[in-house]
């Protein structure tokens, strides 16, 4: 049963993202135009020389018994120095017994707040809102109520991440007079924290507006020449900030002048997001910022016709300008095939987790394939392998890493669960029982493995 719409007069995440203006008798977008083929149980104790061998940078581990991407015949998966090896197991290579289990490429999370979260914390009863103002204004009480840090509260849901098969993140930490600089450094200690297991990037992103919020552009600035973050971010230049051309081309100097990346949300619809998306266009071409920019949800995108979108993505295309979607609803997820026709690189990615804007989430990409398939209604196989591999690749490609796709030479960033077939999986996600990350064994049994602490204990 699909959810409700929320009742007149009520906000909520989603009906914040799809804004006041949400355009009628849009249908379901069938999972063949959303969706397109991607570009190119218990361990023993072989689980802790696995991973001793592969933390002391050197050796060989052979997962033995395991169906490559859900084939009906079982092989062994041989890992060298932390990439998928061809040939045979060299001489002394450890051991890890896979039972049986499917290997499937690790997930890629290309768009999370874990500054915001309280995950792992008490239950926070939510006020009710009327627009971003209004969850601004809960997140800086959140902030302030929280007696764990920004760095305590973002490990502890980064590491569930990785404990549910996420390989690398793109991370967006709140950067405002309220807090100054604390979500950037939350995440940096976080980020070091976990590096042996999670690739991580990091966005300064102003949530409380670039413009009407004094003070926020000099924080950018600051964040920028610290060299902790990876992209500086944006937010509804027209709509929220109400000054398109100051924003943009204030976040697009600090990126400019420091050598990072771009990453803005937009969820301006009709003219308005359409107007601030040509300004990201005309500026990524000016700065010959070809490949560093990202737009996230756009969702003035997922009412075009064939005819008014294909122009706008072949520009996208041109300049690489990559897209993330959260897949919030039908009507809003991006149309990922029809994009990446003109060679858009598309993400997926969890948003928000257990914050002031919504009490769900869980950071499981899996589960956030899972919803992409049901909010688009596949139903054959194909397009349930296809949300996979938009949640597995979509992601790597707009973080510009290589596919984890389990071929020789790709990274040894792999999950083992049991099931019958990739399809299946996708539809009951079971218990991811084993994470692999660059040949190391993460997680087990759903269980994230502190650095140092033994795999197999």
């Amino acid at each position: 049963m699909q959810p409700s719409s929320p009742v007149p007069g009520t906000f909520s995440r989603r009906t914040v993202l799809a804004g006041a203006a949400a355009l009628a008798g849009t249908t379901a977008t069938t999972a063949a135009a959303v969706i397109g083929p991607a570009s190119p149980a218990g361990a023993s104790p072989a689980d802790a020389a696995a991973s001793g061998a592969a933390q002391a940078g050197g050796g060989a581990v052979v997962f033995r018994d395991v169906r490559l991407l859900g084939a009906p015949d079982p092989s062994d998966l041989v890992v060298v120095e932390g990439r998928v090896s061809r040939g045979p197991a060299p001489r002394g290579a450890k051991v890890v017994d896979g039972g049986g289990r499917i290997a499937l490429p690790s997930l890629v999370d290309a768009h999370i707040h874990p500054d915001k979260t309280t995950w792992g914390g008490s239950w926070v009863s939510r006020r009710p809102a009327s627009g971003i103002a209004d969850y601004v204004e809960q997140d800086v009480e959140l902030f302030h109520s929280q007696r764990r840090s920004v760095a305590e509260r973002a490990y502890g849901l980064m590491a569930h991440a990785v404990a549910r098969g996420t390989r690398a993140m793109r991370a967006h930490a709140d950067v405002a007079p309220a807090y100054g600089l604390a979500g950037v450094e939350g995440l940096a200690e976080a980020r070091g924290r976990l590096r042996h297991a999670l690739d991580v990037q990091t966005v300064a992103f102003p949530q409380h507006g670039v413009i009407r919020t004094p003070g926020t552009a000099e924080l950018l600035e600051e964040a920028a020449r610290s060299g902790a973050v990876d992209m500086i971010g944006g937010i509804d230049p027209s709509g929220f900030d109400q000054a398109l051309d100051e924003q943009l081309d204030l976040v697009f100097g600090i990126a400019d002048r420091h050598g990072i990346g771009v990453d803005i949300h937009l969820h301006d619809r009709g003219a308005k997001g359409i107007e601030a998306l040509r300004g990201i266009i005309d500026r990524t071409r000016a700065l010959a910022l070809t490949g560093k920019v990202t737009v996230s949800h756009v969702f003035c995108l997922t009412g075009l016709t064939d005819g008014e979108l294909a122009p706008l993505a072949a520009e996208l295309g041109e300049l690489d300008i990559a897209l993330t979607t959260v897949a919030p609803s039908d009507s809003l997820v991006l149309p990922i095939a029809r994009l990446r026709e003109h060679g858009v690189r598309v993400g997926l990615g969890s948003d928000g987790v257990r914050d002031s804007w919504s009490p769900f989430g869980n950071a499981d990409m899996l589960h956030r394939a899972h919803l992409l398939g049901w909010v688009t209604d596949v139903r054959l196989d194909e397009e349930l392998t296809n949300c996979y591999d938009v949640a597995a690749h979509g992601g790597a490609d707009v973080m510009g890493l290589p596919h984890a796709d389990l071929r020789p030479g790709a990274p040894a960033d792999f999950v083992l669960l049991r099931g019958e077939c990739l399809p299946q999986v996708v539809v009951d996600m079971p218990r991811r029982d084993m994470v692999v990350h660059g040949g190391v064994v993460v997680a087990r049994d759903g269980e994230f493995l502190d650095r140092g602490k033994p795999a197999g204990k």
